[in-house]
Formats: structure tokens, sequence, C-alpha cells
């Protein structure tokens, strides 16, 4: 007989395979998830490439200082672009910040080509760097309404870290090759090439879900203070996001500690930095293998914790001593650490947050990673002057591990929170009422239910009485009778009052337990809220009232 703990390994990894495929089977989810890819190869080499310019310009202040310029504006500006993804299809704004970041691309190589000032290649590497800002949690909000739950979420979750990883590898290889042989310029004619090809996927994509907020209803800047309003106020979203502020912070130091190391400790030339790079997405592919095994995990917060301390230490390790070889395993530890964070850090915001500011609050995020790797760019090479590289390494990698220990419990403790929930979501999914919903609405509709118990034999609504709310049953039965007549027999998983709700009329039939039930409730509005979101499910729903009325109407009911 196999251990239990190898047959629990194995057992997961049959799971995660399926779910791994299920998500490279539906066209949808495959589209977003190769453009992801070849964004994310893009913008791997235009950091490379862009970090070899600023440090041949001015050494490691200027990478740090460019890095900063990159990032401030992007961190300012994305939770009011990113609101504009409430506004439209999430699919046409991703488009559109694809194209932005090409025609800037390419702009950027013609002046570089002509010798134009460093400072216009910087305004543009502003421009490419808030079109990404916008990419990124616009597409980590387009995931969620392409997923039928939160298992393939996370599997779409798994896959996304896995091309990103392969991108944080192909990025800066493709840089090197191009850098070898020709000149930044030519780099970033590859880079804009690599962008247009983005597009093309994205061209295929259709959401179910309509824009989420009209688009007169209010300003976009109110929209994007009520995105930082929701981040504010939930104290688990604050949690999540504070430690992807912190990650990000290393990061940002880690790509100015790439070049130093790479010219001034081990000598190399401009392929050496694009090798290190590399070592990121090397180590993100043996990551993935680790990151999927998180598929239905109930342990997320547990896996953050971990992978903040495996972002920091080898990093400390770095300061420690330094060779060609050994750095490059370092930084491929860090990689690993980065294919397994990025799953429980924007997986968790979902199952936290409602989908008609999930944009808005993926926006935040995004300004905080900007603001992150910006402060940590140009904070990195104040630290190297104050205190010398290996300690300034030895005292950035520590942040990471610390923190994971300071916030050990905060995170098992959300994890038993979402655990719990977990039973509502499952009864939700398989009421067909429900299951067409996307992973937010399903999520937050969890979050909104009651439960509540009635005894044999006793009314649950009564015909002709006003109607409040939807039921969903989880266990026993009860009996449906209108005007007198039995109409039907509900158990579990199956919806009852949805009518009166959708209708706004009193309820059209009574139900009476026929054993103990078990029920869960919906209030009026959460219910119409989510339905209203999502278009097919609403459809579906009152698809459903009109088959019941055709079967039945009640005596003095109107057309």
């Amino acid at each position: 007989m196999a251990p239990r703990g190898r047959g629990r390994i194995g057992g997961r990894l049959a799971a995660t395979a399926v779910a791994l495929r299920d998500v490279g089977a539906q066209p949808p989810l495959r589209r977003a998830e190769a453009a992801y890819g070849l964004a994310c190869t893009s913008d791997a080499a235009f950091t490379v490439t862009l970090g070899v310019v600023a440090f041949r310009e001015g050494g490691a202040a200027a990478v740090g200082l460019v890095a900063l310029l990159r990032m401030l504006p992007s961190a300012l500006g994305s939770p009011v672009l990113t609101a504009y993804a409430d506004r439209r299809r999430r699919e046409r704004v991703l488009v559109v910040a694809s194209v932005v970041r090409a025609v800037a691309l390419a702009a950027t190589a013609v002046l570089l080509a002509a010798g134009a000032p460093a400072l216009t290649i910087y305004v543009l590497a502003v421009v490419v760097t808030a079109a990404m800002t916008v990419f990124r949690p616009v597409h980590s909000a387009l995931l969620p309404l392409l997923c039928t739950d939160t298992t393939e979420l996370t599997s779409a979750n798994v896959v996304r870290g896995v091309l990103e990883a392969v991108a944080t590898l192909a990025g800066p290889v493709l840089a090197g090759i191009v850098l070898a042989v020709a000149s930044p310029s030519a780099a970033f004619v590859v880079v804009a090439v690599v962008t247009v090809l983005s597009v093309v996927p994205l061209l295929g994509i259709v959401s179910d879900a309509p824009p989420l907020v009209p688009r007169s209803a209010r300003g976009v800047a109110q929209d994007a203070v009520e995105g930082v309003r929701v981040v504010a106020a939930d104290r688990d979203l604050r949690l999540v996001f504070g430690l992807g502020f912190a990650q990000t912070i290393v990061r940002g130091a880690l790509n100015v500690f790439i070049v130093v190391v790479a010219f001034d400790l081990l000598g190399t030339d401009d392929s050496g930095v694009a090798t290190l790079a590399a070592a990121l997405g090397v180590g993100g592919l043996l990551g993935s293998f680790g990151a999927s095994l998180l598929v239905g995990s109930r342990h997320l917060g547990a896996w953050l914790s971990l992978a903040l301390a495996l972002w920091g230490l080898p990093i400390v390790a770095m300061g420690g001593v330094s060779r060609e070889l050994l750095d490059f395993a370092l930084i491929a530890v860090v990689g690993v650490a980065n294919a397994i964070i990025d799953v429980p850090l924007f997986t968790l915001p979902v199952r936290l947050v409602s989908d008609a500011v999930l944009a808005r609050a993926f926006g935040v995020f995004e300004a905080l990673i900007a603001l992150g790797v910006g402060l940590g760019s140009v904070a990195s090479p104040i630290l190297i002057a104050v205190v010398g590289l290996r300690p300034a390494m030895v005292v950035t990698g520590l942040l990471l591990p610390v923190l994971a220990v300071l916030r050990w419990r905060r995170l098992h403790a959300l994890d038993d929170q979402l655990g719990v929930r977990d039973e509502e979501i499952r009864v939700l999914r398989a009421t067909s009422l429900l299951a067409l919903l996307p992973v937010p609405a399903i999520e937050h509709l969890a979050s909104r239910l009651r439960r509540e118990a009635v005894p044999a034999g006793a009314n649950v609504v009564l015909q002709g009485q006003p109607g409040d709310r939807v039921y969903v049953v989880v266990e026993g039965s009860a009996e449906v009778t209108g005007d007198g007549r039995l109409l039907a027999t509900v158990g579990p998983g199956d919806a009852f009052g949805e009518i009166a709700v959708l209708r706004d009329v009193p309820r059209t039939a009574t139900v009476k337990a026929i054993t103990d039930l078990d029920l869960f409730t919906l209030a009026r509005d959460d219910f119409l809220t989510a339905l209203g979101r999502h278009q097919p499910s609403s459809d579906a729903a009152y698809a459903t009232v009109a088959r019941h009325m055709a079967n039945y109407r009640p005596a003095g009911f109107g057309p």
C-alpha cells in the first residue's frame, strides 16, 4: 500500500492535470492565457533592455531612478485607468493597452537609434509601463469571468504563473541574444513585435459579462476612489495586498541587484545581465510544479507565507557569497517562489471582493506593485552606497521572511475562514439557477448567505406573502403547493422563491417542509445584483420563471 502522503500528492496531481487540461480546452481561457504570456515576454525583454541602457547612462543609480520614474506615474494612474475596465468589456481594454504599448515601444526604438536624449526614452518607458499596469489587473479581473468555479480559477492562475515563468526566461534570453548581436534599439523593435503578437489572441475573446458600471452613472474618478475604499475597508484584502506590496519592493531591489552583481561583482557584459535575469524564469518553470499543487488547496494563505520566505532567503544568501553559477541558482530559487506566490496573490482577492469592483481592486494592487517596484529600485542604490552591495542584499532579503513569520497566524485564520465558505460555494454552484454565474459572483453570494433551519411540517413561505429572499436547499425536502394542489417536491441543490423576487410579486406558492430542512437564504438585493451583472445567468433565471408560469399560474395572477 502506498504511503498516505504519497497517495494524497498523487491524487492532487491527477486532479491538477485534469484542471490544467480543462483550462487548455476552453478557447477563451486559452486565448487569454496566450495573450498574457506574450505580454509578459515583451515586458521582461523590455525591462532588461531598458536596464542596460540606463546603466550605460549612469550606473546603478540611473537604473534605480529610471525604475522609479517608470513606476511612480503608473502607481498613481492605475486605479483611475483600471476604473475604465468596469465601464467597458475587459477584453477590449486589454487590446487597447497592448496597442498603446506596441506604439510606444516602436517609437522608443526609432528615437534611440536616432540618438535622441535619454530623457525622451525614459518618458516613453513610462507610457509602456503604464499600459502594462493596466493590462495586468484587467487580465486578473477577466479570468474569473471565463471560469466556472474556484478550482478552475486557481488552475487558470497556475497556468498564468507557468506562462509568466516562461516569459521571465524567454524575455531576457530574447533580449540577451539581440543585445549580443545588435543594439538596444533593435531589441526594442523585437519587443514591439512580440507586443503586437499579444493582441492577436485577444481578438477572439468575448466575455459574457457586460460592463458593470454604466458610463453615465458617475465619474471615473469616483469609481477609482471606490476601488481604493473597498481595499482599505477589507482587513483581509489589506493583508494580501500589503504582503504583495512588500514582495514587489524586494522585486524592485532585485532588479537593481542583478544588474550591479553582473557588472561589478561578476564582471560580465550586457548578455550577462540577461543571463541572471533569465534565472528567474528557469526557477519559475521549476516552481510551476509546486504551484500546480495549489489547485483545489484550502491553504493558499499558508502557501503565501512560505513563498514570501523563499523569496527573501536566497537574496540573503547572495549577500554572503557571490559566484556566477551560485547566483544563478539562488535567483532561480526566487523564481520558484515567484511561481508559487502569484497563485494566492491573484486567487485570494477574487474570493474577498465583489466582481463589481474587482478590476478596480486589482488596479489598486497594480498601483501598489508599481509603487513597490519603484521604491525598491530607487532605495537599493542608496542602500548600496551607504552599507555596500552585500549588506544591502542581506537587509533587503530579510524583509520577507520576517513578514512571513509575523503574519503567519493571520494567513492561517484566513485559510480557515475561506475553507468554511467552500461548502456554501459548492451548494450554490450545484444550484441550476446560479450555476452559470462567474467565480467572483458566486464567491460574493457565498459571503452574503444566511443559514436557516426549518422543522418538518413547518411552512417556509406562504402563497400570497411578500417575497424578499430566495432559498436554496442544503439538506432535507419540501413540497411546493399552489392553489391547494401539489406542484413539485424540492431537495438538496434546488432553489425556490425566485419568482416573487424576479417578478416583484407576492409568493405564488406555499413551500412546506417534509423533513427537517437546512436552507441557505439570499436577500433580494444580493440575488438581483448578481444576476444583473451576468446576462447569461439572468436570461436563464427568467427562462426558468417563464417555464414555471407556463405550467402553473396562481388564481388572480396577472399576465
